[in-house]
């Protein structure tokens, strides 16, 4: 099973335990799973998205819970298909449509039914819990998130503008930051960093979830840390070892060119020192020195014979 399946599964058994929560809930679905489309006459029709059963389940329950109605897929009526979707039929009944839908703010106050375009009403989501099962449940319609242990990247692929920028404006006001982006037909709402899609985990009550994001965070970053140091520890020890490769071809060149019985004494010892321990660290080759001799001494002599046997280079 793939994380944001997992991720929607822990959201579907979350319902919210005040009303006005599960009216958010029931409100995200219709906007983000729903299609209400009108019959003969001046009926109307609610149908939901067949594809995702998960959030058909739960707004059979949202429905009992909030209403005390029981329905489900409305055998007898035909099923319909838009941009590529199928979408069933779930209430036909006039009377609890409009329950429903009033409860919402769906209806407009000359009984017209406000069109699911236009966003749901911003009453709706006054509260902050209320946005918070909002997101809930538009990310079980809309929503996916990229596995964690490739990369972080949680995202709502919206039908329409409005549709993503009300879902924007909900996430930024929890202080998450969040982008929108146009993909063919679609606009496409996402959180990249880490940090946001665990903030906006625990927004929409994902603990579980949130806690395996976490894990796996921990992890990468670890990691991360690990291969940071292992490359900085390779690097110190490449340039250590190329330095100390310059060092001993130039004091041999002196040697063969120069000889070291031309050298002062104090570099003479120190270029003896150096070819008879060709792997030790500048400070191991200053104990090797009579008196001994700090790093930065070690540094300096070794760094005037290179100059040395350059300068005889060059003649």
């Amino acid at each position: 099973m793939s994380f944001s399946l997992e991720v929607k599964e822990e959201l579907s058994k979350h319902i919210g335990s005040s009303r006005h929560c599960q009216l958010a809930e029931i409100a995200a679905i219709i906007d983000g799973a729903g299609v209400i489309r009108a019959t003969e006459g001046t009926d109307y029709v609610l149908y939901l998205q067949d594809d995702n059963q998960l959030v058909v389940r739960k707004f059979f329950t949202l429905l009992k819970k909030a209403f005390n109605i029981g329905t489900s897929i409305l055998e007898d009526t035909p099923s319909i298909k838009e941009n590529g979707r199928i979408y069933r039929p779930v209430i036909a009944d006039q009377k609890i449509l409009n329950k429903i839908l009033g409860a919402i703010r769906m209806i407009e106050s000359d009984g017209s039914i406000r069109d699911i375009s236009q966003g749901i009403s911003p009453q709706v989501t006054r509260n902050s819990c209320c946005k918070r099962a909002f997101l809930r449940d538009s990310f079980m319609c809309l929503g996916s998130i990229s596995d964690p242990k490739k990369s972080y990247h949680l995202e709502y692929v919206c039908d329409s503008q409005k549709q993503a920028e009300n879902l924007k404006e909900m996430i930024e006001s929890f202080d998450i930051k969040a982008m929108i982006v146009r993909r063919k037909k679609y606009f496409v709402l996402y959180v990249k960093e880490g940090a946001g899609i665990v903030d906006l985990l625990n927004i929409m009550e994902a603990p579980v979830s949130l806690m395996n994001l976490e894990n796996l965070r921990i992890v990468k970053e670890m990691r991360n840390s690990i291969n940071r140091r292992v490359n900085c520890e390779v690097a110190n020890i490449t340039k250590t070892v190329n330095a100390a490769t310059k060092q001993i071809e130039d004091i041999t060149y002196l040697r063969d060119h120069y000889g070291f019985e031309n050298l002062p004494v104090s570099l003479r010892e120190m270029a003896e020192v150096r070819l008879e321990h060709p792997d030790s660290t500048l400070l191991e080759l200053g104990r090797f020195l009579d008196p001994v001799v700090g790093k930065s001494g070690v540094n300096h002599r070794l760094r005037k014979l290179s100059e040395l046997a350059d300068k005889i280079k060059g003649k």
